[in-house]
């Protein structure tokens, strides 16, 4: 009896985009939905995890302490 092997490979989940579909630039320059800057929209399509991460983990979450 041949019994076949099954590799598991566990595969790199992406990063989501912070995006809420409110999309307009306030006067402080940031998003009024995800609270990203113009310059980081347009780069988070080549942000690797490790900046995009940092964004979402460090950057957002001060800058939504800092409106509240």
């Amino acid at each position: 009896m041949h019994r076949s092997r099954t590799m598991m490979i566990d595969l790199p989940v992406p990063v989501p985009s912070p995006c809420i579909g409110i999309c307009h630039l306030g006067s402080d320059g940031l998003c009024e939905g995800c609270l990203r800057s113009g310059d980081e929209i347009a780069r988070w399509i080549v942000m690797g995890d490790a900046e995009r991460r940092h964004l979402m983990d460090v950057e957002l979450p001060r800058r939504e302490a800092e409106r509240a």
